[in-house]
């Protein structure tokens, strides 16, 4: 027997084990926190099943009492804020302070306020003696969410709260590398909300896979992923032949173009968390930055200078700052892309594997636009900096990427950094920031990054029908 808690399904608002379950490790020390069940196909059909006989009362609540509920939801999760960011700290190894575990718990509560304030009114085309038209948004039914590892309960809460918002229910599938945290959230949720109307499973995506099971179910009206390109044009094509409605948030590969009017030391603390907030592991961080050649030594310098002052440990350690790769996959392609960097390139930091899951801050200048670790989404504790000269060619080189997610221009010249920024061929352009996301914002990527958006008005808009009453 073992100390270590084991955790169950949420369906139908019950705690449900399975046969097997699949060991979730901590990536600061290796060691066993806890057990998730190994969901099979019926565990899967049993929270469809449910989500479908809670739509049919859940659709026809009043809209305030939804809003309602998604406060009532905000708050339950608000009771137990730390003990969802210890958990998330143990499973995905993010520090606790700073932009961490609970700073990540703390944005639950602001999504919420806005997903409940949000409306979509009725939309009259025509209302005068020879008839009237109303466009109504109708919930679509049974929503499937695809979860990833970084940011296990944010991402889940952006891709749940609007959907019930909406009149719609949900199955709920997170990333194996971190379930825990998420099935006690959704445990949380069901004490607040009607049986059915959020479901969880699990299951280690070896023995079953219940993601790929989700976008071909007939059950499941609508998929909503935030994962790699690959799994996206995975989902895509198999959820043809059910018509899913589909919203994929997919990989970044980010650039930030910095003019030659900055102040390089005055830049370089947002430079650095714009690429090193949660680890490097956010699809909306910097991934490649463009410096103009009249500051290239100056930001080079203050980059390498910030990060000698930034403390990579456990998560659990109240003053760190950073914490370890979050899992061996991940630890491995960092490692792979950093070598094919350092053998052209000229490494200012890090560079170099540290103890178990933990990697250094890497910066690796002069680098050419075509290596490996510039064009390909390295996800983890590294920042490649290529020098530039004329700006049409640094943006040319932002925009032939597969990728489209973010990008950001960097200048004292606020409007023409805008102006610049417009050119950028992403689905957000920040100026003098980046990986800002804000709940009545829409954001999403073009390109390979994805398809539909979150947030605002449009991204409630995605989880619903539109039907046309004409009299």
């Amino acid at each position: 027997m073992t100390s270590e808690p084991t955790y169950h399904m949420i369906i139908d608002g019950k705690k449900l084990s399975a046969p097997t379950g699949f060991e979730v490790t901590n990536p600061a020390t290796g060691a066993v926190i806890g057990y998730a069940p190994n969901g099979q196909s019926k565990d899967l059909d049993a929270a469809v099943d449910s989500a479908a006989r809670a739509f049919k009362t859940w659709s026809l609540i009043t809209d305030e009492a939804r809003c309602a509920a998604i406060r009532a939801v905000s708050a339950k999760l608000e009771e137990h804020a730390e003990e969802l960011a210890q958990l998330m700290t143990a499973e995905q190894g993010k520090p606790l302070n700073g932009i961490g575990s609970r700073f990540e718990v703390g944005l639950l509560k602001d999504w919420a306020e806005h997903t409940a304030s949000t409306k979509l009114p009725v939309k009259v085309i025509q209302d005068d003696e020879t008839g009237k038209v109303e466009l109504h948004r109708k919930p679509l039914g049974v929503i499937g969410s695809i979860t990833p590892w970084n940011f296990p309960l944010a991402i889940a809460i952006w891709h749940v709260l609007p959907a019930i918002r909406t009149g719609n229910t949900v199955v709920l599938k997170p990333s194996p590398h971190t379930p825990l945290a998420t099935l006690r959230m959704v445990e949380l949720m069901n004490e607040v909300l009607p049986a059915g109307v959020i479901n969880c499973v699990t299951c280690d995506d070896k023995s079953s896979n219940l993601g790929a099971e989700m976008s071909v179910h007939r059950g499941i009206r609508k998929i909503i992923l935030t994962g790699s390109n690959r799994t996206g044009a995975k989902v895509m094509s198999s959820a043809a032949d059910t018509m899913k409605r589909l919203t994929l948030e997919l990989g970044g590969n980010d650039a930030a173009i910095v003019l030659p009017d900055v102040d390089a030391k005055a830049i370089a603390e947002g430079l650095f968390f714009g690429a090193f907030f949660n680890n490097g592991q956010a699809c909306a961080a910097i991934k490649r930055l463009y410096v103009h050649e009249d500051v290239y030594d100056e930001v080079c310098d203050a980059l390498a200078e910030f990060a000698g002052n930034i403390k990579t440990g456990p998560g659990t350690d109240e003053d760190s700052i950073l914490g370890p790769l979050a899992n061996q996959m991940q630890f491995d392609i960092v490692s792979r892309l950093v070598e094919e960097g350092a053998k052209e390139g000229r490494v200012l930091t890090g560079g170099a594997p540290g103890e178990g899951l933990f990697y250094p801050v890497t910066l690796i200048a002069d680098l050419n636009d075509d290596n490996p670790l510039v064009q390909s989404e390295q996800f983890g504790p590294v920042l490649p900096i290529i020098k530039y000269s004329d700006i049409d060619a640094a943006i040319e080189m932002a925009n032939r990427n597969e990728n489209g997610l973010g990008g950001s221009i960097w200048s004292s010249d606020v409007e023409k950094a805008r102006q610049l920024a417009l050119r950028l061929e992403t689905g957000t352009g920040w100026v003098n920031q980046h990986g800002m996301l804000r709940p009545d914002v829409p954001f999403g990527g073009r390109k390979k990054s994805g398809l539909g958006v979150e947030f605002g008005e449009e991204g409630l808009a995605s989880y619903t029908d539109i039907q046309a009453v004409v009299s």
